[in-house]
């Protein structure tokens, strides 16, 4: 399993939470536990997940995949809405390999 970790500064990361669900929710499916929201793509066959958890004054993306190249395409989508919605808060995202 391919992981990694950004941790982005936002005081908006249950309003991210809920706008990157309600858009990227027509591509993926939404699931939701315990107060993290979970994005589960199908890339290309490959399975890819984006864990959101928008409390304590940021928002921590936490992507999964079985294959390398399924992890880079949930990291490209998700971080690439993310900053497109969060351009007013020049919200910019890192991910860091596990």
């Amino acid at each position: 399993m391919f992981t990694s970790t950004a941790h982005v500064i936002t005081d908006n990361g249950a309003r991210y939470v809920k706008q990157l669900s309600s858009h990227l929710g027509r591509h993926a499916q939404v699931e939701e536990d315990g107060g993290l929201t979970s994005l589960i793509f199908d890339i290309d066959g490959q399975a890819g997940r984006c864990t959101l958890d928008g409390s304590d004054g940021s928002l921590v993306l936490t992507a999964s995949a079985d294959q390398d190249a399924a992890l880079a395409a949930v990291e490209t989508v998700v971080a690439g809405h993310l900053e497109r919605f969060g351009q007013r808060d020049l919200l910019s995202v890192h991910w860091r390999r596990d």
